[in-house]
């Protein structure tokens, strides 16, 4: 190959090496684009998202605030003033059944979230009522789908308790301390009004209080 042969080649090879590279550097540059597109995508879609859920929670807060307000339909109430809250011993005869506050037992009964499958003392679910708790109770007449509904939401609930009461009149009934419901099923929406309203709730003689580390059977 003459020397001319010999430097045209070497030329065409440094042309190909260098197309090469550009080639490359195109190739990177199109990748980067698509990262930082892809990247940009993504957090605006998180930041999106988290807007959205951070609105959705604010909603929902506001929605419990606002039921929380107002009065539930067919609700029966007591003077709480008129509630005594001594400590006693044995049995206390109560004017309303299930009892929604009066003279208790020293030791109430664990309310957290907590079914009970027997019934227990009026006393001691007194004391839990006096702690912010709500008491739901039922009858016989309940149904089993409404028992697993019941139980199922009180058992997600802090500061509930839940277990039979034979000698009741109404189907399902709900007591805050001063405060007390009545309804038929466990689909009625009243239900989840009533804990929303006073589980903790402005009613609580002694707000804070726990519903932990009480009595867990009669």
């Amino acid at each position: 190959m003459s020397r001319t042969s010999k430097k045209a080649a070497a030329v065409s090879r440094k042309a190909r090496i260098e197309e090469m590279r550009r080639a490359e550097r195109a190739r990177e540059r199109r990748n980067r684009v698509i990262t930082i597109t892809l990247s940009t995508v993504i957090v605006a879609g998180l930041v999106g998202w988290g807007a959205y859920a951070l609105n959705s929670a604010n909603e929902k807060d506001e929605q419990k605030a606002a039921a929380a307000t107002k009065p539930v339909a067919g609700e029966k109430t007591w003077d709480k003033k008129k509630l005594t809250q001594n400590h006693v011993q044995g049995t206390v005869k109560y004017p309303m059944n299930p009892p929604v506050g009066g003279d208790h037992h020293q030791a109430w009964m664990t309310c957290d979230g907590t079914v009970y499958t027997k019934p227990i003392a009026n006393e001691t679910a007194v004391h839990s009522l006096e702690h912010g708790a709500v008491w739901v109770t039922y009858n016989d007449k309940v149904t089993d789908a409404d028992m697993k509904k019941l139980s199922d939401k009180v058992s997600r609930t802090p500061y509930t308790l839940m277990s039979p009461a034979e000698d009741q009149s109404g189907t399902i009934t709900l007591s805050a301390w001063g405060r007390q419901l009545t309804v038929d099923n466990a689909s009625e929406p009243r239900i989840q009004q009533f804990l929303d309203k006073y589980v903790q709730g402005p009613q609580t003689p002694e707000p804070g209080a726990a519903c932990t580390g009480g009595l867990t059977a009669t």
